[in-house]
């Protein structure tokens, strides 16, 4: 039975090419993830462990709560370690060195446009330490030499590179306030991960690091490296013992090394299950092909296996024949997708780094696990897509190879599948409208197995539907096409399992995208209406990196020609308490300009006025006031970070405003429990909506940092735009595997299908079907099924997007979430699908119309 297997899998290795290639694809999806995850994983893992070569112990400080309070405003850091900490420990026994460390922020602002360069928090700035070589050997200079005065910086080569600076030149930079310019004297080399990653790095000199980011004489970290043969648990033990209580803490090489790899093996993990994830989807859509070309060659093949029933084959030896095909099927497939994926693996990290994400140097890594993971998932997929059908064959009688005639098999009762299927979908449909009704996306699991449960059903459910909606889809053929398309219609509803199974596993992925596209959508027009709701001010300024803006600067801009209103914005958390002093909720103060407020932002009171507030007290959301049960008149006491506690009188109550948040009131009443006074956003209103000039003007008042945002509405739009956009096409990208392997099963199935009408198609053609005739059937059916799938897909993504949406508008953080059908796309979606089964068909029908009409009826 396995030589009659080999044998029959070469004898239609035709038919099984599109079942292969779907295997194929889906193993590939599954090896290029894990390949490349490894490879990722293991490059960073050794470009981390190289940084920590030679360090033995790690001293790192806590904040210096003793510093005095003008250097606590001052936004600088004050730290225990120092001189005189980093000389006691030189002396300890097996000490061979220690380095002081500065570390800090500074976005640099790129030579020809003045764009931030870089990515945000990787932009980091530190200290060079030349040694008594005058080279400080974590950072090789490329070219030039390492900065040695306040005058100077080295950028890292891909930094420098970035932002368009060479030797020489000026640099233009931020830490977290105004612009600051030093020559470029270095360029450095560096192994730094973050940093190659779309980040950044400038060096400073020692002293000039500190007064940027500490204070004279204080470092960050101090990095001991240990002599030849010390043990690094007896040094650290060492170490802490001179370290002053509570202010500082030592932690050895080896622990940052496990601390570092494990924190890369969960980012890892994080990053291979989302893909794993969509590969199991792509996998998932190709069971269905499987199971439907087995069942297609199963019925061509009833007389062979009814032969060899006839012959002395059990029931059992059947199954048997018919899973080790598959096996064999899905080994020979899975080894091309596994080599295919590591290409892709490859591909796809060398895509990447010409994009910037920068991966460490590293060989492709193809672990055991690997080879084994995809070759498992490839042959156990195809073997238990095979399983239902080879049932099927040993249900086949001896007596069938008695037959003269290929008759196609009895129909099967569909009562039990449509009965499963039923109640599969209402309990889906009734987990989804209850989840409707939930408030938060704390539910969100909830939701997830909902979904699933109702695409199952609808998956189970597909053949009873296929019929009224083939047949609509077939009215129109009819009507369109004549023959070709009543033709059309009727082979589709031939076989509701076959039609069923293809348009299935075009319906999941359409599935998926249209209810993504529905939330995005959604979720893009209410973050749109959050963004300028009851925001009347022309421009938001703030900043990058939330460091925050110089008030004195701020008040400037309002002073500025065509500035009609400016109003500053600081914020500060308090918890609630009650009169036993326990908490009972938390919320966020903003304190503001009140006489200037209400000229940038749309405010609506419910309860009191925005003159109560200005006579002291603050102002509360509806939202707010309605959780707590609160109204104007009513005193709160609440304890802000600095422990400090207060009662606060409730002036009035407004309408939610996004500008505003929970809570606001004089900035009087913030500015005392601020570590540093910061403007956290300036509203600007200008006398003609504003203009480029005007926003030129705002920036150079405000010290021309790369630091800083002004955005109009517009650009507030924009911005959250963009990252929904970018989240909903990376979506698309993953799951146009699955989408692909759909469209190679509705050309597996016609082209199966033409192999099993051979006759019928012969006399078609014998009672004057021409050969365009054929082929325009051929097509046809392959666009009826086609836009099936796609009618279901999407009609089951938009319901579940409904239910999804309406849980999360109900929260209190997203009220402005309503659905919005974006018709345009749901409209190319189903374009898309019209040319899925045009394209679909092209070879299915070539074949059918160059049929030899004579031999097609003499076919047996």
């Amino acid at each position: 039975m396995l030589r009659t297997a080999l044998r029959n899998l070469l004898a239609h290795k035709a038919r099984l090419l599109m079942t292969a290639l779907a295997v194929l694809l889906g193993v590939a999806f599954v090896a290029g993830t894990l390949v490349f995850s490894d490879s990722v994983g293991e490059a960073v893992k050794n470009a981390s462990a190289k940084n920590l070569n030679d360090v033995a112990v790690s001293v790192t400080a806590a904040p210096d709560r003793s510093a005095p309070s003008g250097e606590a405003k001052d936004g600088k850091r004050a730290t225990a370690l120092d001189e005189k900490l980093a000389d006691r420990i030189r002396v300890l026994p097996g000490v061979a060195g220690v380095r002081s460390d500065v570390t800090g922020q500074a976005t640099l602002a790129a030579r020809d446009d003045g764009h931030p360069v870089g990515n945000g928090w990787q932009n980091r700035a530190v200290n060079y330490q030349p040694g008594k070589d005058g080279s400080d050997p974590r950072y090789p200079v490329v070219r030039g030499r390492g900065p040695a005065h306040a005058d100077e910086i080295a950028l890292a080569e891909s930094t420098a590179k970035a932002a368009g600076y060479s030797l020489g030149d000026t640099v233009r930079f931020a830490t977290d306030g105004p612009v600051m310019k030093k020559k470029l004297v270095g360029i450095v080399a560096t192994d730094d991960p973050s940093v190659n990653a779309r980040g950044s790095l400038a060096l400073f000199d020692t002293a000039t690091a500190q007064k940027m980011f500490l204070h004279p004489g204080q470092f960050d970290e101090l990095v001991v490296s240990a002599a030849p043969g010390t043990d690094q648990a007896a040094l650290t033990a060492d170490v802490r013992k001179v370290l002053p209580a509570k202010r500082a803490e030592a932690v050895s090489g080896r622990q940052l090394a496990t601390q570092q790899a494990e924190m890369i093996a969960s980012q890892n993990h994080a990053l291979s299950q989302t893909l794993l994830t969509f590969a199991g989807i792509a996998l998932f859509v190709g069971v269905f092909i499987i199971a439907n070309t087995f069942t297609m060659l199963i019925s061509q093949r009833s007389r062979e296996i009814a032969l060899l029933r006839a012959v002395g084959a059990s029931r059992r030896q059947v199954v048997r024949s018919v899973l080790a095909e598959a096996g064999l099927l899905g080994l020979v497939s899975s080894a091309v997708g596994l080599a295919l994926g590591t290409g892709i693996a490859a591909g796809l990290r060398s895509i990447m780094d010409a994009q910037g994400a920068g991966f460490p140097d590293g060989p492709l890594v193809i672990s055991p696990t690997t080879v084994l993971a995809s070759l498992g998932v490839g042959v156990v997929i195809t073997v238990l897509a095979a399983w239902l059908p080879s049932r099927r064959a040993a249900r086949i009688a001896p007596v069938e190879a008695l037959s003269t005639v290929e008759a196609p098999p009895a129909p099967r009762s569909l009562l039990l599948r449509n009965t499963l299927g039923g109640l599969l979908t209402a309990a889906g449909v009734a987990l989804m409208l209850y989840v409707s009704t939930l408030k938060g996306t704390k539910n969100l699991e909830l939701a997830m197995l909902g979904s699933a449960v109702t695409l199952v059903g609808m998956i189970v459910l597909a053949p009873l539907l296929s019929r009224p909606l083939v047949s609509l889809a077939g009215a129109v053929t009819t009507r369109l096409f004549g023959v070709a398309g009543k033709l059309a219609k009727e082979n589709a509803l031939r076989n509701p399992r076959r039609t069923a199974a293809t348009g299935s596993a075009l319906m999941i992925g359409l599935t998926l995208i249209t209810g993504l596209t529905v939330t995005g959508h959604s979720a893009q027009l209410a973050m749109d209406k959050m963004a300028g709701n009851g925001l009347t001010a022309d421009y938001k300024v703030s900043t990058s990196t939330y460091a925050g803006l110089d008030p004195k600067l701020s008040e400037r801009v309002g002073k500025l020609p065509g500035v009609t209103a400016a109003a500053p914005v600081r914020e500060t958390s308090y918890s609630l308490k009650n009169a036993a002093g326990d908490a009972t909720g938390f919320g966020l103060l903003h304190g503001t300009d009140l006489s200037q407020i209400d000229k940038v932002t749309r405010l609506v009171f419910t309860d009191g006025s925005l003159d109560a507030v200005r006579s002291g007290g603050i102002a509360v959301s509806r939202t707010m006031a309605e959780k707590h049960g609160w109204q104007a008149g009513d005193t709160v006491t609440v304890e802000f970070p600095d422990k400090k506690r207060a009662a606060l009188r409730i002036a009035a109550v407004y309408q939610d405003n996004e500008v505003l948040g929970d809570s606001f009131g004089s900035t009087t009443l913030v500015d005392p429990h601020l570590d540093r006074f910061r403007d956290q956003e300036l509203l600007v209103k200008a006398d003609h909506g504003g203009s480029a000039a005007l926003a030129t003007e705002i920036r150079r008042t405000l010290g021309d940092s790369p630091l800083l945002k002004i955005q109009n509405h517009d650009d507030l739009r924009k911005e959250t735009a963009g990252q929904i956009d970018t989240l909903v096409y990376m979506v698309y990208g993953l799951l146009g595997v699955a989408v692909v392997i759909a469209v190679v099963g509705v050309v597996n199935t016609l082209a199966m299908s033409v192999f099993e009408r051979v006759r019928e198609i012969g006399m078609l053609r014998a009672i004057g079907l021409d050969r365009r005739g054929v082929k325009q059937m051929v097509r046809l059916e392959s666009v009826v099924i086609s836009l099936f799938g796609a009618a279901l897909g999407m009609g089951v993504g938009i319901f579940l997007s409904w239910a999804g949406g309406r849980m999360i508008g109900s929260s209190d953080s997203f009220k402005a979430y309503e659905m919005v059908l974006p018709w345009g796309r749901l409209g190319l979606f189903l374009l898309i699908a019209l040319v899925v089964g045009v394209l679909a068909a092209l070879w299915p029908a070539r074949r059918a119309a160059r049929l030899n009409m004579l031999e097609a009826i003499g076919d047996q």
